[in-house]
């Protein structure tokens, strides 16, 4: 597994426009220039920058298609130029930070993201609609976990087998995404993705059924996104 390191930036500034459009306001006027916006990305964000207000600056959205709006950072600088370095350096700090706030789960072994990692996920990656309602099931059930076979009657599935393929995509789709950030260290996810959905409960009684107990970074997560 790929340790965090910062980007090299020997060459900062030389290449942050590679990639970069201009997006002018719709009235132009005599200062077109100064009004420009120029968009870009930079790992997994959207990059907008451009002089606003008689001052330089850049800021960082999650990169469309997403259903979550709002700013992720911003920075400014003398030129346009610095302005978009010091939000990359911007992002880079804030990447190293989550990494480390990720616990271990003590059962597997694998790192388990913060929730904010989480929810920025969910926003992002593409549920289906019987993902989606496992995912739902699994957060009502909290810290006593729920039956394999209820979670595959949540999402309407004939077999816990198909059931807990569904998910383990799932678990995959959000390690992807985590690692198409600028850096920064991706969560190890087991063998088959299921290790960032949660465990299952094997239990020594053959009259209690399997349960899956989902992580509660995931499950408040969960009820902020679904």
């Amino acid at each position: 597994m790929p340790d965090y390191t910062a980007p090299n930036r020997s060459d900062a500034g030389r290449d942050v426009f590679k990639g970069m459009s201009k997006k002018s306001k719709a009235k132009e006027t005599s200062k077109e220039a100064a009004n420009s916006i120029r968009v870009g990305e930079y790992g997994r964000y959207q990059i907008k920058s451009g002089r606003l207000a008689g001052a330089y600056g850049a800021r960082a959205f999650l990169k469309p298609p997403t259903k979550a709006r709002g700013l992720i950072a911003e920075a400014t600088g003398e030129t346009e130029e610095a302005a978009i370095v010091a939000l990359h350096s911007a992002i880079d700090a804030r990447e190293a930070r989550r990494a480390e706030d990720r616990r271990t789960d003590p059962r597997k072994g694998t790192q388990v993201p913060t929730t904010d990692e989480y929810v920025e996920a969910l926003h992002s990656v593409n549920l289906t609609r019987p993902q989606r309602a496992m995912l739902i099931a699994l957060s009502l059930g909290e810290a006593g976990g729920l039956a394999e076979a209820k979670v595959a009657d949540a999402g309407n599935y004939k077999s816990t087998t198909s059931a807990n393929r569904a998910l383990a995509s799932l678990g995959r789709m959000i390690a992807s995404y985590l690692s198409s950030g600028t850096g920064s260290l991706r969560p190890s996810m087991g063998s088959d993705g299921s290790a960032l959905i949660g465990y299952r409960d094997v239990s020594e009684h053959d009259e209690k059924p399997e349960s899956w107990i989902m992580h509660p970074e995931l499950c408040a997560a969960i009820r902020k996104v679904l």
